[in-house]
């Protein structure tokens, strides 16, 4: 409980304390044959219930004249203030001596807040311990010992040492030991991670075993730990369609409630003074003016809104799954048609090469030039081709290398000009080459303007990609499209494999974006098109889908930077979870929407008509709010 929390804490309970106190004083105590009330009864008696006013609403009345002050008059605070004082006024005017209500309507909203505050800071605290994954120092070894240094500090290349029980606190790689990490807080996977020498690991999983050795491949800064804390962090201040039209709904609704309530006090009274010669009751009206303003605050909306998405995006975070925004989570909930990148995506981008073809020269002398012609290119297919050759690369041998996007390279190697890459680099150069009957990614290599034969490269379903678009097809996804720059039978075979309802085979970058752009003009009014992808060539395609989904384990940072769902694992079956967590936490956004509104109406109606009371309005202000709070919070639980 913070602070703030037990001082008002302390403030119900000694105004409660003295509000029952001085009840049973006033009626039970008898001094001299008349009651305590009776002979306090006036002024002294007032004075006793302004005290205790004064500390259940003081802070209510000091914010009510500060948001008067800075104009912004019409606020939950202005309309308990006018409220209560005028039930004090009330009760003075009729010279009742029952200042009871209005001290009670106070105390009551006062305990509401309380609630409200207590259920907010709880479900942010559970979300900060979700999140918990902020490094506190990194260990650097110095003359044989271990000195603890701030991981903003350590530098690319530095060599960190983790022990067991420590948090990840860069990301790099593993120089030296094995271990298993736990990666739940990033990616919401229960089983231990194990990793030995070689092994990319990831800042804020935790060591569990053996110590490890790691040389950093990123500054803290721009390290996976960081990047999700930043998402995380600034998630709300993207405003959802719902929390704006909360925000709107509330600078109408509340003026024009005020202004609703002033004409109840005033109108009837002079119409019954004006056209029926009949006495005004002016206390009567203007009591229920008051309980008017008190049902009408929208304390329920204002709050449980943005709290419900807080608490969906919180609960997804548990899951391995970061939505940067509340408006993303809203859109996600309505995605109808998804679109894949296959290399990444649906598959591992683990490519091995698994036949050398047509060839002119020994295999092993092709793949090595193939290797060579690829060494300074980090694409999966180019590490592949340096995996089969097995040896260590003398770059000293290459020269003039030039990519050419969505076809391949060309390099000048031991003198001699080296073309490889797909058939339309073969065909660009004008060289003639051979198919291939396999069924995989195909390098064709031509040496001096002469085709030399065709490594063929296959790539790996991932094991969760079948079930993961039979999900997707119960989480209510009308269609599946597979885009990749592949050959046509690769896509084919993968398609079918997967059960994907579309695929387009052969696409450079911007081809994968004019796909987007038609099936985006093709697909209904309120349907939304998300893109699945991983690579620094999906980040276009990302940022022009409705949503983009961005795989970040092994997903390149354009691509997380240019999406609005990064899944941490780039498990493909994660992305179901997130449409269904998207579409819980708009239910119970529409959930308390309608729930506020229909009894908060109700009651209006019922208090313009003199049926409710302070009592029912307190109920459809303090337990309206209170109810939808903690109907907000079921929205952490996935």
């Amino acid at each position: 409980m913070t602070k703030k929390q037990k001082k008002a804490l302390r403030r119900i309970i000694i105004a409660a304390a003295g509000l029952i106190l001085i009840n049973i004083i006033s009626h039970f105590v008898v001094i001299g044959g008349k009651s305590f009330g009776s002979l306090l009864y006036g002024i002294p008696l007032a004075a006793i219930y302004i005290a205790i006013y004064i500390v259940i609403g003081g802070d209510i009345l000091k914010k009510a004249f500060q948001g008067m002050r800075n104009r912004r008059l019409f606020d939950e605070n202005f309309l308990m203030a006018v409220a209560t004082l005028g039930a004090f006024a009330l009760a003075i005017y009729e010279r009742s001596g029952d200042y009871n209500e209005a001290i009670a309507v106070m105390l009551l909203y006062q305990i509401g807040e309380f609630f409200q505050s207590y259920a907010v800071s709880k479900s942010r605290k559970n979300i900060t311990q979700l999140m918990d994954i902020r490094p506190d120092y990194a260990n650097i070894e110095k003359d044989g010992k271990l000195e603890q240094v701030s991981p903003d500090t350590v530098e690319i290349g530095t060599i960190i040492v983790v022990q067991p029980g420590e948090k990840v606190p860069l990301d790099g790689i593993v120089v030296e030991g094995s271990s298993s990490l736990n990666t739940s807080a990033l990616t919401g996977e229960s089983m231990p991670r194990e990793v030995s020498q070689n092994d990319e690991i990831i800042s804020g999983s935790i060591n569990l075993t053996g110590l490890l050795k790691v040389k950093t491949t990123k500054a803290f800064g721009e390290s996976t730990v960081s990047k999700i804390l930043e998402l995380v962090e600034n998630a709300s201040s993207r405003k959802s369609k719902s929390e704006e039209f909360i925000s709107k709904f509330a600078r109408i609704y509340t003026p024009a409630v005020v202004y609703s309530a002033l004409a109840l006090a005033v109108l009837p009274p002079l119409v019954r003074m004006i056209f029926m010669q009949a006495s005004g009751e002016w206390h009567t009206w203007i009591y229920r003016a008051l309980t008017f303003l008190v049902i009408s605050c929208p304390c329920a909306l204002v709050i449980s809104i943005p709290l419900s998405f807080f608490a969906g995006i919180g609960g997804a975070s548990k899951e391995g799954v970061l939505i940067k925004g509340s408006n993303y989570l809203e859109t996600l909930s309505k995605t109808k048609i998804i679109v894949f990148d296959k290399t990444g995506t649906l598959t591992k981008g683990v490519f091995e090469v698994t036949g050398v073809h047509h060839n002119k020269l020994e295999n092993e002398k092709l793949l090595e030039y193939a290797a060579l012609a690829e060494c300074a290119s980090s694409h999966p297919i180019s590490k592949s081709l340096m995996t089969a050759h097995g040896k260590e690369i003398d770059r000293s041998r290459v020269s003039n290398i030039e990519e050419i996007s969505g076809h391949g390279i060309t390099a000048l190697v031991d003198g001699k000009n080296l073309a490889v890459g797909n058939s339309k680099l073969m065909e660009k150069l004008g060289i003639e080459y051979h198919n291939c009957h396999k069924v995989g990614t195909i390098i064709h290599i031509a040496i001096d303007g002469e085709y030399a034969g065709h490594i063929v490269i296959s790539d790996v379903e991932k094991s969760n990609s079948i079930i993961a678009i039979k999900e997707l097809k119960k989480a209510g996804v009308e269609k599946t499209v597979m885009l990749t720059g592949d050959a046509q039978k690769v896509a084919q075979s993968v398609a079918a494999d997967l059960g994907i309802d579309e695929y387009h085979s052969e696409l450079l970058p911007g081809d994968k974006v004019d796909e987007v752009e038609k099936l985006i003009a093709g697909k209904a009014k309120n349907s939304v098109l998300a893109f699945v992808g991983d690579g620094i060539n999906d980040a276009p395609v990302l940022s022009r889908a409705d949503i983009g989904i961005a795989m970040g384990a092994m997903g390149s940072d354009a691509a997380i930077e240019a999406a609005d769902v990064v899944l941490m694992d780039d498990d493909p079956l994660k992305i179901s979870k997130a449409i269904k967590i998207s579409r819980k936490c708009l239910g119970i956004v529409y959930q308390n929407i309608w729930f506020a509104l229909v009894i908060k109406f109700a009651c209006l109606a019922l208090g313009a008509l003199g049926i409710a009371n302070m009592w029912l309005a307190i109920f459809a202000d303090v337990g309206v709010m209170v109810i939808a709070v903690l109907n907000a919070i079921r929205a952490l639980k996935v």
